[in-house]
């Protein structure tokens, strides 16, 4: 038809948003960067902390990159998967989250001078991915065997908890530490495994960090059934069952017709003959404390109170398991068919007052391979900030065990991965420059370190950089002296599989960054407004 005009068919729903090209990729690598400086600061021993305020008014204050990045109320796509990162992190290897995001964004901040420079984004994607080819190499040579010893695990604990608000406690929280993964490490046919999912931690706020404590046994946050009940006993054998001991209830309604007293009574003695007979089988097999999943009986509790049975009732079934773990004992389902043969172990089951709170202790278990950690501090932040350095902790000891290779920390192992890289970058082509680039981002671990110590960063790369080509990735930043030190003196040893897992999770989410060009938002969507609700609430304005 004359006249007629034709358009491009829109392809969006209505209130969609795109940006595409290069202004999408540097609004992706500004919202990476802005995560990246939120953490920066809290980096190494003389980090600050940050307080984080959630919608309800609950404050959380810490050090941790990892808590950070999961307090913090993020939108931005791009943020998110920089927060995908220190989950990544935390998970695999417990520490090294502030690491990795850092390193991803100085990547970023690289790769953006180069885009000015006219470099194409996919030219970086590719000198980033040989460049992290000869680091993970580079780092694999000059990772240290070391076996897992006490003094090794030690040194690995007060690495990690240093500047995260416990150094007056860090040698006293070390012991613990290392007691509690040791007695979850085990070894069957050459083969070493570390379950730490089986070391139970409990909180209580009210006394000093030093009042905590190594358990070898459980703690239960409850009390024992019936006031007429021993608190304490002694050489306890434990009967661990998942069956209640109560006068069933049957599973099809029926209703029963008593039109004689004695009927009544007759029925009540029946009832209390079956628990009778169920109590009388508990202490036939020589239990002294029971433990039951599940609930029991007012007057089974009369009865087993007369017995001086020890007993607790209404326990998770996760706890039922790790006492299990914890004393040898078997979980029973049938109280018939309990025997001598199925009860655990303990040196010790009493009932404590906390501070007003009551626990059970099971503990000085024989061999235990499930153990609680108290973990006790003034305030409750300081007793979730004490937490969440203990389940740092919990984290990297393991990878050392299992690996048995550790590296030197205070910014050493950088200085010498961005020399060897740089070299490697004189035969790398096309990507040359952003090989390069990758190396000097890898500089930000010792820089930061100087920035937060209040020294002066050129002065200290420089200064490392020198004294590295005598002692490769060993001379690091002492951040308490200023100085640069021999690392390996001052027992300065991080996990090598933390480092590993750093370059990996950082260069892969700068890889993916660089990568989008296209960034298409779909609508939010709006939530129908009831018929008769307005904005000033029911009936309109």
């Amino acid at each position: 038809m004359a006249g007629q005009k034709f358009g491009i068919p829109p392809i969006l729903a209505e209130g969609s948003e795109r940006t595409a090209g290069r202004n999408a990729l540097r609004m992706n690598i500004m919202a990476a960067r802005i995560v990246a400086e939120t953490v920066k600061s809290t980096f190494g021993p003389m980090g600050m902390d940050k307080m984080l305020v959630d919608s309800l008014g609950d404050v959380t204050i810490t050090n941790d990159g990892a808590t950070i990045m999961r307090e913090m109320d993020i939108k931005h796509p791009i943020a998110k998967m920089m927060i995908e990162v220190a989950r990544t992190q935390e998970a695999s290897t417990g520490d090294g989250t502030t690491t990795a995001v850092m390193f991803a964004g100085e990547l970023l901040k690289e790769a953006e001078k180069m885009l000015d420079m006219g470099v194409h984004s996919i030219i970086i994607a590719k000198g980033y991915q040989a460049a992290l080819k000869e680091g993970l190499g580079v780092l694999t040579k000059l990772a240290v065997e070391a076996p897992p010893d006490d003094n090794l695990l030690r040194d690995i604990a007060l690495t990690t908890m240093t500047g995260k608000g416990v150094e007056e406690s860090r040698k006293f929280l070390s012991d613990i530490i290392v007691d509690a993964v040791k007695s979850v490490t085990s070894s069957k046919g050459g083969k070493v495994t570390v379950d730490t999912d089986y070391i139970m931690i409990v909180k209580k706020d009210g006394a000093g960090i030093e009042e905590s404590e190594f358990v070898k046994g459980l703690i239960l946050e409850k009390e024992k059934a019936h006031d007429s009940m021993p608190t304490k006993i002694e050489n306890a054998s434990i009967a661990l069952i998942n069956t209640p001991l109560e006068f069933k209830r049957k599973e099809i309604e029926a209703q029963i017709s008593i039109t004689d007293p004695r009927q009544l009574k007759a029925f009540i003695s029946e009832k209390k003959s079956l628990l009778q007979e169920a109590v009388n089988r508990i202490k036939k097999a020589g239990a002294n404390v029971l433990i039951s999943e599940l609930s029991i009986d007012n007057f089974c509790l009369s009865l087993l109170a007369q017995e001086n049975i020890f007993t607790v009732r209404r326990v998770r079934r996760s706890n039922m398991e790790k006492l299990a773990k914890a004393t040898g004992a078997r979980v029973i389902n049938n109280i018939d068919e309990i025997r001598a043969s199925d009860l655990g172990y303990a040196g010790v089951v009493e009932e404590r007052n906390l501070d007003g709170t009551k626990m059970i202790y099971v503990h000085d278990c024989k061999e235990p391979q499930a153990v609680s950690i108290l973990i006790r501090g003034g305030t409750r932040h300081i007793v979730d900030e004490v937490e969440r350095v203990v389940e740092d902790c919990l984290g990297t000891l393991p990878v050392v065990i299992l690996d048995g290779k550790v590296v030197y920390g205070g910014g050493a192992l950088e200085i010498e991965l961005a020399r060897q890289i740089k070299n490697y970058a004189k035969n790398a082509g096309r990507e040359q420059l952003a090989v390069e680039a990758y190396a000097n981002a890898l500089e930000v671990v010792p820089k930061t370190l100087a920035e937060n110590t209040g020294l002066q960063p050129m002065d200290i790369l420089t200064k490392m950089r020198s004294r590295n080509l005598k002692n490769a990735a060993v001379m690091g930043l002492d951040v308490f002296s200023g100085k640069i030190k021999d690392m390996r003196s001052e027992r300065i040893i991080e996990p090598y599989r933390v480092k590993k897992q750093a370059l990996m999770s950082a260069t892969e989410v700068a890889i993916m960054i660089l990568r989008i060009d296209d960034v298409i938002a779909a609508a939010e969507m709006k939530m129908p407004v009831p018929k008769g609700f307005g904005p000033e609430g029911p009936g309109g304005p």
